[in-house]
């Protein structure tokens, strides 16, 4: 049985407050609806001063997530670290941890968009020794026990649920983050299939006698949506898909490496592509892959496009796999 997730980063390009409030009441009950039907996870992100709406705030949601499910995890992939209060940061994630029982996944990038840095006023040339200071932070935080911070004691509460800590990652695709995750003992999460990175990060354990290891996507990790009939929901419903994929594509830039980047101009040459594929039920079964990531309300899907897309992945394609 492959891993199953359900996406949502909350987009809706020109949403009103009332359009923008029923989106996200409907990503709660498709929560409900997958946790009821055996998907593994549900994973969610953060950026800030999107025109598109999107998602700034995934503990939040992440939050209300837990509320209305009962077994799946919550993926918050990833959080913009240096733009996290530490203490706080840690005081979060430890409520999160004790309301879902240890379901939440914590990967926490510096990364890519200088101007989200510039909307909070914080550094973007310290991103990294921020980062830094924000893991270091809060794997002591954890603890419960006292430690030195800024020049004073503290002491943060409540602790998590989970021993010795929250599952939390390091993210990225530069070899500082590969050694800043093998420093720390703490997993890593590239952010596209990058092997020799992964090689990077292992050698690097070795170096500081840490222990870790690495959660890489795959080769092949397209983002799904499933219908009866991919021509007329790419017809329909493909500048959605578009929408998303030039939004992301205009955010990474130069060394950025990512598995969902695009370089599709036209809905054609997004479908040609292969990064989002509208595949039937039968075709999903067929692909055999082991990760199967449906993004249901892609780039402001219609609300009943989406529900459609994820009943026929859990009432079709998922019998048949399992």
């Amino acid at each position: 049985m492959p891993v199953t997730v359900v996406r949502f980063n909350l987009v809706e390009p020109g949403a009103t407050p009332a359009s923008l409030a029923a989106r996200y009441r409907t990503a709660l009950e498709m929560a409900a609806y997958a946790d009821e039907h055996g998907i593994t996870t549900v994973q969610t992100e953060e950026h800030h001063g999107v025109d598109n709406n999107w998602l700034p705030s995934p503990f939040a949601f992440a939050a209300a997530v837990f509320g209305a499910t009962k077994r799946l995890a919550v993926t918050v992939s990833a959080i913009i670290g240096p733009l996290h209060d530490p203490l706080r940061l840690a005081e979060d994630i430890a409520v999160l941890d004790l309301i879902s029982a240890g379901r939440l996944v914590t990967v926490a990038g510096i990364g890519y968009r200088p101007e989200e840095y510039a909307l909070f006023d914080v550094d973007w040339k310290r991103r990294g020794r921020l980062q830094d200071e924000l893991l270091e932070t809060v794997l002591k935080a954890w603890t419960g026990e006292e430690f030195e911070y800024r020049g004073r004691t503290v002491r943060v509460t409540p602790r998590p649920f989970t021993e010795p800590h929250p599952l939390l990652l390091v993210g990225g695709s530069s070899k500082a983050a590969a050694r800043r995750a093998a420093r720390l003992g703490l997993p890593f999460f590239p952010s596209a299939h990058l092997p020799e990175l992964e090689a990077y990060y292992k050698e690097r354990l070795i170096e500081y006698g840490t222990e870790g290891w690495t959660m890489m996507p795959a080769a092949e990790t397209p983002l799904l949506h499933i219908a009866e009939d991919p021509d007329r929901t790419w017809a329909r419903y493909g500048e959605h898909f578009l929408h998303e994929a030039r939004t992301y594509a205009s955010w990474q830039s130069g060394d950025i490496r990512s598995a969902v980047r695009s370089a599709a101009g036209t809905v054609e040459e997004l479908r040609s592509e292969g990064v989002y594929r509208v595949l039937t039920p039968g075709q999903c079964v067929d692909l055999g892959l082991d990760n199967l990531v449906l993004h249901p309300l892609c780039g402001g899907m219609p609300v009943e496009e989406g529900w459609r897309s994820l009943r026929l992945l859990c009432e079709d394609v998922l019998p048949r796999l399992s």
